[in-house]
């Protein structure tokens, strides 16, 4: 059996619509996001973030967040 290895790109053009529409949009997004390693560093981020704060503090920021959205 001879398999042609087609160029990635040209997998991705045939495989994203197919996942599109047989996941939906959404399912397919989130199945591709499983396959990215993201951006930034995150430990510097938290850092910035959270620096000198309480988790009693981050909660009650959470939660101040959730009752004005």
């Amino acid at each position: 059996m001879v398999v042609e290895l087609k160029p990635l790109v040209e997998i991705n053009r045939q495989a994203i619509p197919l996942l599109y529409r047989e996941l939906g949009v959404v399912n397919a997004v989130r199945f591709l996001k499983q396959f990215t390693s993201g951006l930034g560093d995150y430990t510097q981020e938290r850092e910035a973030l959270f620096s000198g704060k309480t988790l009693e503090q981050i909660v009650r920021e959470i939660e101040q967040m959730r009752k004005s959205a």
